[in-house]
Parts: structure tokens; C-alpha cells; sequence
């Protein structure tokens, strides 16, 4: 195996992708990079990339990613290495997908815990005895968007498709975090209530937790109606909606759900300065990552994952 920075090895007839060159970012100031392993399989020789985030390279204490569509075996609208159970793919190219992402990521598929994800704001801790729940055995952990542990051995996996993920590390007292967060999970605050959870539990101060909110769909690309700005501008302040909202007239609204999760993070005392922004829309990069604005629904899904070496 080996680490490359490019091409990417082809993954279709014709078709070599260099992922730093196609995709478009949304700023000029790159806060991800795009990691790129080779390996091979029984399926043959493959090129997984892997999105990181530039603040949390200090951290050697942890593993930590997000996936991409390149790198996989499915096909047709799944194309290519789709993560998902439920949307209809074979269950042996997701498994397939699965042990590759979790190469190119550092673990193993047996550490993992999946999340069960409804837009709501529920978080679960889990353990050494939730392992493999989601995917090799049956899992106990229902509607809940937000998964951490202090327990090494332990890989937390939660699901996108647009949808924005938030990733947490206290690197003093050694807990990783995830957190699901779609409108309805952004507007109850589960980024707020993940730090919660951390100092609850875990003993956590916010000012020693990093973050990072990663690919999803961007303000220019999420139009809403009025029934979902209502609910916003019960949950924030006029300074804050002013950022958030773009009218457009006719009753629709332009919503940044990115800068609303930055604005969880920071009311729960993250540091600003320790809250890394994406720079990558899922929907701007419909043909490199799932999108289900930009697909109409016909999508794979996407993963973030982070876990304590």
C-alpha cells in the first residue's frame, strides 16, 4: 500500500480524476485536504480518497475522515463507494466499501458503531460493548443523530448526503465526538448539545475542544421555505439571522446551514479559532460526492468517521 497525491488511480473507463483540480471550493483559503490511498482487494486495485481537515493534523491521537463517492465498488446512481445499507445497494459491494474506507482511515470494520439518525438532537455515548452495532451485528441505539466515546477501540460512524457533520476531539481528556446535523438538528442545537454531553460525562471543558464541521451543502445551494425560517428565527438572534438568511421573495429563503452550526459551536464556548469551516458543498460537487439536492434523491450516502487511537 501507499500514499499518493496524484492522479488517483481510474475508477471508470476513460476517467482519471484529480480531485484537488475538478472540485470546486468554496474559498480561496483551504481549510480541508484531500488524502488518497492505494491499496488492492479481491475486486482489484482501488484509490480511496479521503477529506481532512487541516486542524486537526496536530492530533496523531486519533483517526478521522470523510469519504467521498471515488474508491468503491457500486454502481449505477451508487457509484461508487457508497456506505449505506439502505439505499438499496448489494450488501457485499457496501461491505466491500466499507473495509476499503476503513484501510484508507486507519481502523477496522469491526470497531464500528453506527448512528441511527432522525434530525433530531439526541446524542449517544457508547463503548467497547457497542462495537460492530450497525454493521456486524444487530444495534440497540435507535433516533439518535450524535455519537461519542472516551474509549479507544471505538470508531463512530454517522451519515450524509447534504446534511452537516460536526466533528469533536478534547484532546486533553480524550474524547471524540460526531454529530449528525440536518435543519431540524441544527435549529435544536445538537452541536450545543454534544458539548453538553462532553462536559457532562467526560468532564470536557469547551475551550479545549476542536471542531469541525465538514462537507455538506452550502448557502448558495439550500433554498428552504418559510416553515423552516420560522423555526430559525426562534433559535437565533437578529445579528446572527442576518448571516444566516437570504431572502428571495416568494417565500423562499437561502439558509447556511454551515455558519448556523459554527453558531451552535461557538454559543456552547467552543474557541473560535478551534472551529474549522468546510470549504467543499456536497450539492456544488454532485458528481465526486452524494448529494440529495443535487440527485433528486438517486444517491449513496457519504460518512464521517473519527475514533481514539
Amino acid at each position: 500500500m501507499s500514499r499518493l497525491v496524484f492522479p488517483i488511480r481510474p475508477q471508470k473507463a476513460g476517467m482519471v480524476k484529480q480531485f484537488d483540480k475538478v472540485m470546486k471550493h468554496l474559498t480561496d483559503e483551504r481549510t480541508t485536504y484531500i488524502d488518497y490511498y492505494e491499496d488492492e482487494d479481491a475486486a482489484g486495485a482501488y484509490t480511496v480518497p479521503v477529506i481532512k481537515y487541516k486542524l486537526f493534523d496536530g492530533f496523531d491521537d486519533i483517526y478521522y475522515g470523510f469519504s467521498t463517492r471515488e474508491g468503491g465498488v457500486s454502481g449505477e446512481h451508487l457509484y461508487s463507494l457508497n456506505l449505506s445499507f439502505s439505499r438499496g445497494d448489494a450488501e457485499d459491494n457496501v461491505r466491500t466499501n466499507h473495509e476499503r474506507f476503513a484501510r484508507a482511515v486507519g481502523y477496522t470494520t469491526d470497531t464500528l458503531v453506527f448512528s441511527d439518525q432522525i434530525h433530531e438532537n439526541k446524542i449517544r455515548c457508547v463503548t467497547l460493548e457497542d462495537a460492530g452495532k450497525g454493521y456486524s451485528r444487530k444495534s440497540d441505539i435507535r433516533e439518535t443523530d450524535g455519537l461519542v466515546t472516551n474509549e479507544r477501540g471505538v470508531t463512530l460512524m454517522t451519515f450524509y448526503a447534504d446534511c452537516v457533520p460536526n466533528f469533536f476531539y478534547d484532546p486533553v481528556r480524550k474524547v471524540a465526538g460526531l454529530a449528525h446535523s440536518g435543519w431540524r438538528g441544527t435549529v435544536k442545537k445538537i452541536g450545543t448539545e454534544m458539548v453538553r454531553k462532553m462536559q457532562e460525562v467526560y468532564g470536557s471543558i469547551p475551550e479545549d475542544i476542536v471542531c469541525a464541521i465538514g462537507p455538506s451543502i452550502c448557502r448558495t445551494c439550500y433554498e428552504v421555505s418559510e416553515d423552516v425560517i420560522i423555526e430559525f428565527k426562534k433559535m437565533y438572534n437578529n445579528y446572527e439571522l442576518d448571516k444566516l438568511i437570504t431572502d428571495k421573495g416568494n417565500g423562499k429563503y437561502l439558509l447556511d446551514l454551515q455558519l448556523a452550526c459554527k453558531y451552535n459551536l461557538l454559543a456552547a464556548g467552543i474557541k473560535q479559532e478551534n472551529i474549522a469551516m468546510p470549504d467543499i458543498c456536497t450539492c456544488c460537487n454532485g458528481d465526486y460526492l452524494y448529494s440529495h439536492r443535487a440527485s433528486n434523491g438517486k444517491r449513496g450516502n457519504l460518512a464521517a468517521v473519527i475514533g481514539i487511537r
